[in-house]
């Protein structure tokens, strides 16, 4: 199963809930390969990797062909791992401006990326937050959309937004593209503004038969934490960051 984990509204914990995810599944003693499809790098820098330091990228094997199970980094046991770096920037820009050598800009990933769909489990797709052409490529490759979502009014536009490209993408491009489901994170159950909002998402979710996780992913420095001393995802050392068993509850009900 290939799952993006995609919201357009930026600092909704999309790496957070990525890297965290792997290191459940990996800790289950199944194969999970993150893809970094975020010019940030963020999910490469989470692993303890520089970006600059990569002689490959996912960047690599969409825009130059290069074969992307040469650029997958084994960063533990049964996790690894496809980088980004600041080459990411461009693509955009590269193939938008080239549609010549990229009559079929929406299909990179799918195309480049096919090969790796069996050698894993799981395949999870961090992705920038943004409705661009990488994202295209993402909803295009994966079977499932997670989308985490911060309880707040700018995110229920973002929402709205990401459901409906959802939908015109599986019309489209991917007739097996499903919302794996809306996922809450750093909601305050104290905040009245929250708590409005959450009923509000609730309703609609329910009025068309989309999941919302009972998991709700904390405000907490416990996952900052782990990425800054251990260099990896704080579900890969619960018994230090006891925050991290929400993720093995996430997991639990997807």
């Amino acid at each position: 199963m290939i799952i993006a984990v995609n919201t357009n509204k930026g600092g909704s914990l999309k790496t957070s809930v990525t890297t965290n995810l792997a290191g459940v599944i990996a800790a289950s003693g199944k194969t999970v390969l993150v893809i970094d499809a975020d010019s940030q790098a963020n999910s490469t820098i989470t692993f303890g990797y520089n970006p600059d330091d990569m002689d490959a990228s996912m960047y690599d094997s969409l825009v130059k062909g290069y074969p992307p199970e040469e650029a997958v980094i084994e960063v533990e046991d049964n996790l690894y791992l496809l980088p980004s770096n600041n080459d990411l920037i461009s693509f955009e820009f590269e193939v938008i401006g080239n549609s010549k050598e990229f009559d079929q800009p929406f299909m990179l990933m799918k195309n480049g990326l096919e090969s790796l769909r069996d050698k894993y489990d799981y395949i999870l797709i961090d992705t920038p937050p943004s409705l661009g052409l990488t994202v295209a490529n993402a909803y295009v490759f994966a079977d499932m959309v997670l989308v985490p979502y911060l309880p707040e009014s700018y995110s229920k536009r973002s929402l709205g937004s990401v459901l409906t490209t959802v939908a015109d993408f599986r019309e489209d491009y991917n007739e097996n593209l499903e919302i794996l489901g809306i996922l809450e994170v750093m909601a305050n159950k104290q905040s009245k503004l929250h708590k409005r909002i959450i009923d509000e998402t609730k309703a609609f979710a329910a009025a068309n038969d989309i999941k919302i996780f009972d998991s709700v992913i904390p405000r907490t420095v416990q996952f900052a934490n782990a990425v800054d001393e251990d260099s990896l995802p704080a579900t890969m050392l619960p018994k230090k960051y006891p925050k991290a068993k929400v993720y093995y509850e996430l997991w639990d009900e997807i």
